[in-house]
């Protein structure tokens, strides 16, 4: 691997991993949510730190036990974050350095996913909006919930006839989500009807289920899906219910993408054949996202958007990555995570 590439083994596979961000200074610390442990999972707290030589390294700190599998981690504050079970719950944890125990539980959701049959369903996904969290399930449920209160602000029961894959807050009233048939739909939270204001699909020929989505953090109708055929689908929501353009990507399932946070201009890809790509839109800092956007116009992998394989292929899934200015994060079922630092943005 390059000399910008560090490993860290963790005894453990990483489905999640997230970074504690900063205000203005670059963020020092991160967690990490595991999955398929034999008795329990653990959210892990992680900091850098400096070895005797002046090496730079990433330390655990503590752990959380964790009942399921880790779905999802998302911060909603400087010290507070979310994280959803397979198993069907979600809790809010706040991480207290003073504490001994490090996390300190505030609210737990439980079995806020479950089939007909009272059988509990995996919560898939979850998407915050300041203090507002949305979650997703196998049962085709969306429930809305605050940090403020134990109860579900709001539940749509039958959202869909199949599972939720994924979710994705893109104002504080509207959720966009996606189902293991490849349709996302829009809902418009403001309306107290359960039905979407609007639904998008692919053809029927290049139909495929999106793994993840991700909306440009300053262009919220411009949302990238990563399919569970490996492509990566640009839309506009404003415009069209069928994709402005669908990429050639990997050859296997997207397992995240992610908009780069201040560098939109950069995304993300990861994928469960072992791969995690840089998309550098080369044009993108000098345009006009709402009349010539080249992720909207691009059609395919030509000279308007730069590829990088950031890691040689790992040969076994890479399930999550996040990104801090210029040091990216990422966990790997090898029971390991990397750091990669000075990318290029």
């Amino acid at each position: 691997m390059s000399e910008n590439i560090q490993g860290t083994f963790t005894s453990e596979k990483i489905s999640k991993i997230r970074w504690n961000r900063q205000d203005f200074t670059e963020a020092n610390s991160f967690v990490t949510g595991s999955w398929d442990n034999n008795l329990f999972n653990r959210i892990t707290y992680w900091v850098f730190r400096k070895s005797e030589d002046a090496e730079i390294y990433p330390a655990p700190v503590n752990f959380y036990p964790f009942v399921g599998d880790v779905t999802e981690i998302q911060f909603i504050s400087k010290y507070c974050f979310v994280a959803s079970s397979s198993v069907g719950s979600a809790k809010l944890l706040q991480i207290d350095e003073n504490s001994g125990n490090l996390f300190k539980e505030l609210t737990t959701w439980d079995n806020i996913h479950y089939f007909s049959t009272g059988e509990s369903a995996s919560c898939t996904a979850l998407s915050t909006f300041n203090q507002d969290i949305a979650t997703v399930g196998e049962d085709g449920r969306i429930n809305l919930l605050t940090a403020q209160q134990k109860d579900p602000v709001r539940i749509i029961e039958n959202a869909d006839s199949c599972s939720l894959l994924c979710i994705d807050f893109l104002r504080h009233n509207e959720i966009l989500t996606s189902n293991t048939r490849g349709h996302m739909k829009l809902w418009d939270l403001r309306n107290d009807q359960d039905t979407p204001a609007t639904t998008f699909m692919l053809p029927d020929q290049l139909k495929t289920e999106a793994t993840d989505i991700a909306h440009h953090p300053t262009q919220r109708h411009i949302v990238a899906a990563g399919g569970g055929d490996g492509s990566l689908s640009v839309w506009d929501l404003r415009q069209s219910t069928h994709p402005i353009s669908q990429l050639l990507a990997h050859s296997q399932a997207v397992s995240e993408v992610m908009f780069h946070p201040d560098r939109p201009n950069n995304l993300f890809t990861c994928s469960i054949n072992g791969e995690l790509w840089h998309w550098n839109n080369v044009h993108g800092s000098k345009l006009n996202f709402d009349n010539d956007s080249h992720w909207l116009a691009t059609r395919g992998i030509d000279a308007k958007v730069n590829i990088t394989e950031l890691c040689g292929p790992l040969h076994k899934p890479i399930n999550s990555f996040d990104i801090d200015r210029s040091t990216l994060l990422f966990g790997c079922d090898n029971e390991a995570m990397y750091t990669i630092k000075n990318i290029i943005v």
